[in-house]
């Protein structure tokens, strides 16, 4: 939160237009997916600028240029989509939490970037998601989903991915993008102004054929074990020693 206001405190001047355009844009189809996504990419980075935040780039060579591909990363905070958001050239939708789906600013986001609300208490909704997110992909969008299904709470240790969160890319039969978050906890969850540098790193896609034979348990242990292996070469401190919000 403490963060979150500097950024807002310091570019008090800009937010009254962006905020009047994200209302506007979000409520109509006036303005392509590419002009909506190059707005909230030009509003990220100036809040990463604003709030002490660098983002480090890697492997952006490893994005497929052809569209219908699924980012499937680690999940460490509220950050994360925003590292995605400042540094991948090409738009994308995404799977996120329904409670959070209404939150001021976010839903804008959401509905900008036509993101699916997921109730993660309800089979039914899961298998709704599923299916509209393999159609989407289908049909050419590109699509980011969390397989550990909720943020870790020790930092940069990763927690076990759900093979339900691959049956999306076997049915669509599209690339698997893995994607290495390195202390993207620290901007938003933890109470610190501190200038931080977040990691992201893009990893080498895995074609549909060097997968479809395997069950969705065995994706999410391959994805989670090539993510882990860059999370722990590029962590330079213990991941414990920060101390999370709570929230």
């Amino acid at each position: 939160m403490e963060r979150i206001l500097l950024m807002v405190l310091r570019l008090l001047p800009h937010v009254p237009g962006w905020a009047f355009k994200l209302w506007t844009w979000a409520g109509n189809d006036k303005h392509s997916l590419e002009e909506k996504y190059a707005l909230l990419q030009m509003i990220t980075r100036n809040a990463c600028r604003a709030g002490r935040v660098t983002i480090e780039a890697y492997g952006i060579e490893n994005i497929p240029e052809n569209p219908g591909f699924i980012f499937f990363p680690n999940h460490q905070g509220f950050f994360d989509v925003l590292t995605f958001l400042a540094t991948c050239p090409q738009p994308f939708s995404l799977v996120m939490k329904k409670e959070a789906a209404n939150w001021l600013l976010v839903k804008q986001v959401r509905l900008l970037l036509k993101a699916l609300p997921l109730d993660r208490e309800s089979m039914q909704d899961a298998v709704r998601v599923i299916n509209e997110m393999t159609e989407r992909v289908k049909n050419g969008e590109n699509f980011l989903i969390f397989p550990e299904g909720t943020r870790s709470r020790n930092g940069n240790e990763m927690q076990e991915f759900k093979g339900g969160s691959f049956k999306s890319a076997k049915r669509a039969r599209c690339p698997i993008v893995p994607v290495a978050l390195i202390d993207s906890f620290k901007p938003f969850d933890t109470h610190s102004i501190r200038p931080v540098t977040v990691q992201i790193h893009y990893l080498p896609p895995i074609p549909y054929e060097e997968y479809k034979d395997m069950r969705t348990m065995e994706i999410a242990r391959m994805v989670h074990d090539q993510i882990e292996a860059v999370v722990k070469a590029n962590s330079s401190s213990p991941s414990k020693s920060v101390r999370l919000s709570s929230r």
